[in-house]
């Protein structure tokens, strides 16, 4: 006769993030909020946005800001392999949290903004960068070191995707304009804390003469 196991007992969320991940942000932005985007990490509803492009065909998948993992979370179950995942954390509380719950994923305990120093693939481009980071804390000039890191790993179809709890894309025009790319805003989730917008970022597409 089969045994029935008891389901686990579902956490508690807040804003569609769960409490138990609520300390650490809190603790990160009180140390120092410029640093943090939020105090609380992506809800369920954010991470479904971000996402949604995304799946096993994508292949190689950096994440930039990760946190606690929500949106991690959010990319195994699009069909992102685990060892596929390069997560690149600045937070050092986070980074050890990360390597704990991801035990197959490359940590890197690092600022985004050295992307560009460091060769982290020999083979397999990237087929997708997904940023938590609060771009709109940050110097222009760390951005765009920032994005040349991101697309310096993409391949040529590959997108750069991010939120942002402004009225418009956290990369400025002007940034867009001189690194040739273009943004597209592909949603917006109220159920989030804060209700977030989701863009994607491309190269812009040349038309020949």
């Amino acid at each position: 006769m089969p045994v029935s196991r008891p389901r686990p007992a579902r956490r508690k969320e807040v804003g569609g993030a769960t409490i138990t991940d609520l300390m650490p942000f809190f603790r990160a932005w009180m140390r120092n909020p410029r640093s943090v985007a939020a105090v609380a990490p992506s809800g369920r509803a954010l991470a479904s946005l971000i996402t949604q492009e995304i799946s096993a065909r994508t292949g190689p998948v950096i994440e930039l800001g990760p946190g606690t993992g929500a949106i991690t979370q959010a990319l195994l179950e699009r069909g992102v392999r685990e060892q596929d995942l390069t997560l690149v954390e600045y937070g050092s509380d986070f980074a050890r949290l990360l390597q704990v719950r991801f035990p197959d994923a490359r940590v890197l305990w690092m600022d985004a903004a050295a992307l560009n120093r460091h060769l982290l693939f020999n083979e397999a481009p990237v087929g997708a960068v997904v940023c938590g980071l609060g771009l709109l804390n940050m110097e222009q000039k760390k951005i765009a070191e920032i994005l040349r890191g991101a697309f310096r790993f993409l391949r040529p179809d590959g997108a750069f995707f991010l939120y942002t709890y402004g009225k418009r894309c956290s990369v400025p025009e002007m940034l867009l304009d001189a690194l040739d790319l273009e943004a597209t805003r592909i949603g917006r989730t109220f159920r989030n804390l804060p209700p977030a917008s989701v863009y994607r970022i491309v190269r812009r597409q040349t038309t020949a003469g």
